[in-house]
């Protein structure tokens, strides 16, 4: 068991190599499953090659997290693409910083 305060739970958006397709998800280990999202062979992400990280949200509680992706998924392109450029303006991939 965690000690309170310790949990993490990611809201992420990962994207293709041309930032044309987005996916969503939420994880409590963002590093392994965008690891996941690149070895799994049939899946959204496999698909449309959605591997690059370009936005994350940490939660301490997993029903906020929860909550906040089933929003997330339901706005649309203009308005996800308003919240990666407020936190990640340039859409650089970030894989490598988390």
């Amino acid at each position: 068991m965690k000690t309170i305060g310790t949990h993490n739970y990611y809201v992420y958006i990962l994207t293709n190599k041309n930032k044309t397709v987005l996916y969503i998800g939420v994880t409590n280990n963002l590093k392994d499953r965008i690891e996941y999202h690149k070895t799994s062979k049939s899946s959204f992400t496999s698909k449309y090659n959605c591997f690059n990280l370009i936005y994350y949200e940490r939660f301490e509680d997993v029903n906020f997290a929860i909550k906040r992706e089933k929003e997330l998924k339901g706005w649309n392109r203009n308005k996800k693409e308003e919240l990666i450029n407020s936190f990640n303006a340039e859409w650089k991939f970030l894989n490598n910083e988390i």
